[in-house]
């Protein structure tokens, strides 16, 4: 790309805005402990400010954010994501968790199998609703408490949520990162991005593999506990066996999403299926769909968008300095090292840097995967696209090693600071619950670093490795003449 805005120092002064942005997102997120998109939202706004003292013509610098918010990608992200909102806000009030919640206490569930169903549930729910840190705060209080009355053992019952939660972040439909992986990653030979669909029937056996192996450990290693008296009395606050009515609606999604390839489609009527069930079955009334009262609105409509406008903003300003960095060349040039670099000269070293690129930028921003997919899912599109790596891949790699060990560093992970957060929250409430360690949370985090090695292993060996053919459709190899080019 041609250069169109310079700066005062050359063009890696346009680097100045990520930067900005990347440090408020360790103060908010690591210092201060503020989960808020809008915070980082005023981060990037912060950036592009003090970006544009940097350049030597405002006029054009501001005209390159706004190209960076108007790219066809960023306004797909976001009408995703308001349309995923209100299904989500739909499954919170259909109370899933209540139903996970019915069905391990009429089982009788203790120990590590207690654990084990900890860790099924949480996948579950964080796949129904598309919300790592929701599903965080929704799981804990009532399944940690009870866990450890029914002898699950409190560290490893910790790393069974976390990583529940983890597991839907990473494969769910309607979560930013498969919304924001798949946007990222356009097709070479035909029009548009990859289709969510199609992203999460790919990456379904890499973190299905992974769950499954994490699911025998919770079962072999999460008891050991004490057992309490108070386990049951806790659980049944929580149990209601018509939230695992709401599981329909997530078929009914998936089911329309993997087959048409349309994620509008699916949420729409995933949502509509939903309602009549829930409304049907007296999960919700029709004023849990939208109702004003004394001037104030109310209702999972209305809920799911205002939920949704955190994330928004803070995709209009991280899309604003990529435009930055778009018409400074500097995207370019860190394309064309990473291209021309040694390590990128075949598919499964093209694989390597795509995997050290995104875990670096989650470590760079706290371990916000979904912030860092956006930032790093241009440079991955453009270097995964040298080799014919088809956008399902690529999509597949971005996410899938996003929410594998920067999710549990402990000195860097957001997410490993909600969960010391909640339960020191529930320590004030139960007497019985000690602080976690969190490294030993992070060594009890078994799908991350599951996932982190069946990822690994499909790099290293090509399992699971697509191209991109002559109409857009994943092929197993290419052509010779395609083989010689991409390696050029």
């Amino acid at each position: 790309m041609k250069q169109r805005i310079e700066f005062f120092g050359g063009y890696k002064m346009a680097l100045i805005p990520m930067i900005v942005f990347a440090i408020f997102c360790v103060l908010f997120f690591v210092v201060f402990k503020v989960f808020e998109m809008e915070a980082l939202a005023l981060g990037g706004v912060i950036g592009l400010v003090l970006g544009a003292f940097l350049s030597k013509d405002w006029k054009k610098y501001w005209e390159a954010v706004v190209e960076g918010v108007a790219m066809p990608m960023n306004g797909v992200l976001i009408m995703i994501l308001f349309v995923v909102g209100i299904f989500s806000a739909l499954m919170a009030k259909g109370g899933v968790a209540q139903g996970f919640v019915w069905l391990g206490s009429a089982v009788g569930l203790h120990g590590g199998m207690f654990t084990a169903f900890t860790f099924l549930a949480t996948c579950i729910m964080a796949t129904a609703t598309g919300t790592s840190i929701g599903t965080l705060f929704s799981a804990f209080p009532i399944l940690y408490p009870s866990g450890i009355l029914l002898g699950a053992n409190p560290v490893m019952l910790a790393g069974a949520i976390l990583s529940g939660a983890i597991f839907g972040d990473n494969l769910a439909p309607i979560s930013d990162t498969t919304i924001a992986s798949a946007s990222t990653q356009s097709y070479t030979n035909k029009e548009g991005s990859a289709d969510i669909g199609g992203v999460v029937a790919t990456r379904f056996k890499f973190s299905i593999i992974a769950a499954a192996i994490a699911f025998v450990l919770y079962l072999v290693l999460g008891g050991g506990g004490t057992v309490g008296q108070g386990g049951a009395e806790i659980l049944a606050k929580y149990t209601n066996p018509k939230g695992l009515i709401m599981l329909i609606p997530v078929v009914v999604l998936l089911t329309i999403a993997i087959k048409t390839r349309e994620i509008f489609t699916a949420i729409v009527w995933g949502t509509i299926t939903g309602t009549i069930v829930a409304l049907v079955f007296g999960i919700i009334t029709p004023k849990d769909i939208f109702f004003i009262e004394n001037g104030t609105l109310t209702g999972f409509l209305y809920g799911g968008i205002k939920n949704m406008v955190g994330i928004v903003m803070f995709c209009i300003t991280l899309f604003g300095i990529i435009g930055v960095l778009n018409a400074s060349g500097t995207m370019d040039n860190i394309i064309q090292a990473i291209v021309n670099s040694n390590l990128a000269k075949t598919p499964r070293g093209t694989e390597i840097a795509i995997a050290l690129g995104i875990m670096s930028s989650c470590l760079f921003l706290g371990a916000a995967s979904g912030p860092a997919i956006i930032m790093f899912g241009p440079i991955a599109n453009e270097i995964g696209k040298s080799q014919k790596l088809h956008p399902y891949r690529r999509a597949n790699l971005i996410d899938g090693f996003a929410n594998t060990l920067p999710t549990v560093i402990p000195v860097i992970s957001a997410f490993v600071f909600i969960v010391l957060i909640v339960v020191q929250g529930l320590q004030a409430e139960y007497s019985f619950i000690q602080a976690i360690n969190p490294i030993s949370l992070a060594a009890a985090s078994f799908h991350p670093l599951a996932l982190f090695a069946v990822l690994s292993y499909s790099v290293f060996t090509g399992w699971g490795r697509d191209y991109e053919g002559p109409k857009g459709e994943p092929v197993k190899s290419l052509p010779a003449k395609n083989v010689k080019e991409a390696a050029m």
